[in-house]
């Protein structure tokens, strides 16, 4: 090493340290650790905080502290939470269902921790609660996970999330007095509940890890079990998986009919096998429709001997077929729908197929009968996302839910045998959708593929390039980002922010090509989209540089992490939410090895490992380097996207930061990777967030 070079050198660790110093950040224990893939050596100088160690609790503990005492200082952070609680206060009501005598719906009167459960008698028209899931725990911390009722309607199971956990406990009770009729069964994941007749149900969980990995350990063989009632966990029957058939993740169904036992078994996050029982000629043996795990195929209903399958088998876009059970193979499927160039989604209720076509994002519905005769084109109440349309055979009327980013969600009851519908339930939010503007543009990547994104604002709107603009997306495993509405959002919106989404590749929302556009060696244009879709807005005007933020949660904390490390010019401020950030370990904690298909492994081939560390976040923190002010989101119960991700990411930014932007890690405590956390923490986490962006972009309000 020359000397100019020592200088440089010597220069460079005295920025990094000097800032670091300055913002007096917790010290995380740093280590030796050096892991060695195909003759590389690569340094993990952070390796202790993925262990649950007396240092790692005292370093967490730090951290809350840090970031609480940071967030303290921001005038209007109380003023954002009080208008994010006002806008949140009113009453929430979900679709209702049918089960046995009684029709069921979930409320929540406006502030409540969870929603409610309420059912009314079909006949007497008394309504009760029938679960309340405020009561599971003092904090509202305990979540409602699934709930299933057998045919009749009398029984029922529901399993329970403590603190977010992955980990569920399954309750089984008499849905008729609500009382408690069977021990509770613990150790559960990734699970549904099947019911088969009134004997019991299936369902599917994992060997728990060794004590003190429960919430790290990896989870590698499902097993789908039979409960029967009345008889000990310990006597449950293993029906499918574990060492004779092992699979990373299994799903268990009956059909409505209670005929079949359905068994969907997948390695990875994409592609399954496909297997049936037929229950009513007391069959021993599976029989296996769909070998391998290069396509996608789910039953979706049945009707005697006939099998209707969804599937991407030589439709990207998806279709729906027809086969027989006596010889279910794909070589005998015929289509009922076909492919088309728009994505395809089913569901099934009052005797028909309901087909969701997605048109850049935007949604289109036909109805369908069973032999796939076109009924008629829904009529919808605008352009936006439709959710539901499913229900039993037997019910005619059925429900769907519109919405976009400035229309909050409204229920629609439709007749399934005329397709007249109604409102029948819309929601008392104070916003006004006329005051706001939602558009669709399309812009050009890097690699000149067309994008679109859209741009959400208050109406009078001055393009300036002075609005606070928060850049959101996801941009994998297949999931598409349509248009919904946020109370969150239109806070933002109503605070003088733009809210925008472009829907690059990776997602769903142009079939499994876009999606395999955003996997594995072509990762890396999931992170150029997103990149041009901010100098898109920056360059129209809409935003720049120091008034943008970037956004997104697991895989999408990917996303943000890797864009802020390849682009750290981009945005003022940065939020990788609960995010895969090592991409050389992710595979080793939870189910993370079922991500392979997206992202492979570094263990793949020495090509695979060069271009995961070439964007893996943890790994491209660079010393001399000014990156975003960042507010890292993770929870202490995330057993999903493990926090280790989060720790060790935020550990390298605040020894390396190169300039007076802090980088805080804001750490949830009795709570998992976003579902079912209590009404006070998503609102403490959005005022954050929002107080944190504007104060960071120096705008007052």
């Amino acid at each position: 090493m020359n000397f100019r070079t020592t200088l440089l050198t010597a220069g460079v660790l005295f920025s990094a340290t000097f800032y670091s110093q300055k913002m007096n950040y917790p010290k995380a224990l740093k280590g030796n650790q050096i892991d060695t893939y195909f003759d590389t050596a690569v340094a993990d100088p952070f390796r202790d905080l993925e262990n649950d160690s007396q240092a790692t609790k005292k370093w967490v503990d730090e951290e809350v502290n840090y970031t609480q005492n940071y967030l303290s200082k921001i005038p209007f952070r109380d003023k954002i939470k009080n208008q994010l609680k006002d806008i949140w206060n009113y009453e929430k009501i979900t679709a209702p269902f049918k089960e046995g005598d009684y029709t069921y719906y979930y409320k929540n009167d406006g502030l409540q921790a969870q929603s409610v459960l309420y059912r009314t008698h079909n006949k007497a028209k008394t309504t009760e609660v029938f679960l309340d899931p405020n009561k599971f725990s003092e904090k509202g911390t305990t979540s409602l996970s699934q709930l299933s009722f057998n045919k009749k309607g009398n029984l029922a199971a529901y399993s329970i999330s403590e603190g977010g956990s992955d980990w569920n406990k399954i309750i089984i009770i008499d849905a008729m007095t609500k009382k408690q009729i069977d021990a509770t069964l613990i150790d559960v994941k990734f699970s549904g509940i099947a019911w088969k007749g009134d004997e019991g149900f299936y369902y599917s969980s994992y060997d728990k890890p060794k004590e003190g990995t429960v919430l790290s350990g990896m989870t590698d063989k499902h097993k789908v079990y039979f409960h029967k009632l009345g008889t000990k966990q310990s006597e449950d029957v293993l029906i499918f998986g574990g060492d004779q058939t092992p699979r990373r993740y299994l799903g268990a169904s009956v059909s409505e009919d209670q005929r079949y036992l359905i068994i969907s078994a997948a390695n990875a996050t994409n592609g399954n096998e496909l297997y049936i029982k037929d229950l009513k000629n007391n069959s021993k043996d599976f029989v296996q429709i769909v070998k391998g795990f290069d396509v996608n195929a789910d039953i979706v209903d049945t009707q005697g001997d006939d099998l209707f399958i969804f599937t991407d088998l030589k439709a990207p876009n998806m279709r729906l077929v027809k086969t027989n059970i006596n010889n279910p193979s794909p070589e005998n499927w015929k289509d009922v729908i076909p492919e088309t160039e728009n994505v395809l989604g089913v569901s099934s209720g009052g005797g028909y197929f309901f087909a969701t076509y997605m048109i850049d994002a935007i949604d289109q519905v036909k109805q369908y009968d069973k032999t796939g005769k076109l009924i008629r084109e829904i009529a919808l109440p605008g352009k936006g996302n439709i959710s539901g349309f499913g229900g039993k055979e037997t019910e005619k009327e059925l429900y769907f839910s519109f919405t976009n980013y400035i229309t909050p969600g409204t229920i629609y009851k439709i007749n399934a045998d005329t397709g007249k519908s109604e409102v029948y339930q819309r929601p008392k939010v104070k916003f006004n959708t006329d005051d706001y503007i939602s558009e669709q543009v399309f812009y050009t990547s890097k690699d000149g593929t067309k994008i679109p994104m859209m741009i959400n604002y208050k109406k009078g709107t001055k393009l300036d390039g002075k609005n606070p603009t928060i850049l959101y997306s996801y941009g994998g495993f297949n999931i598409s980002l349509q248009p919904s509405f946020s109370v969150v959002n239109a806070i933002w919106m109503e605070n003088g922010g733009i809210y925008a989404v472009p829907n690059i590749r990776g997602g769903g929302e142009y079939g499994k090509n876009w999606h395999d556009a955003g996997t594995k060696l072509q990762k890396k244009n999931v992170f150029e989209d997103f990149i041009a879709a901010g100098e898109y807005l920056q360059n129209k005007g809409y935003t720049s540089k120091e008034y943008m933020a970037l956004s997104g949660r697991s895989n999408g904390g990917l996303l943000v992490g890797a864009t802020m490390t390849m682009r750290p010019d981009l945005a003022k401020v940065a939020f990788p939410g609960v995010g895969v950030l090592d991409m050389l370990r992710y595979n080793k904690f939870t189910a993370g090895a079922g991500w392979s298909y997206d992202y492979g492994t570094a263990e793949d081939s020495k090509e695979m490992f060069n271009y995961l560390k070439s964007y893996s976040p943890v790994h491209n923190v660079k010393v001399n380097t000014c990156y975003p002010s960042t507010m890292i989101i993770t929870s202490d119960h995330d057993d999903r996207v493990v926090p280790a991700h989060s720790f060790k990411f935020g550990a390298e930014l605040q020894e390396k930061q190169s300039c007076e932007n802090p980088v805080l890690l804001r750490i949830e405590k009795n709570a998992g990777h976003g579902a079912g956390r209590s009404t006070e923490q998503v609102i403490s986490e959005n005022a954050d967030l929002i107080s944190f962006a504007l104060y960071e972009m120096g705008i007052k309000i």
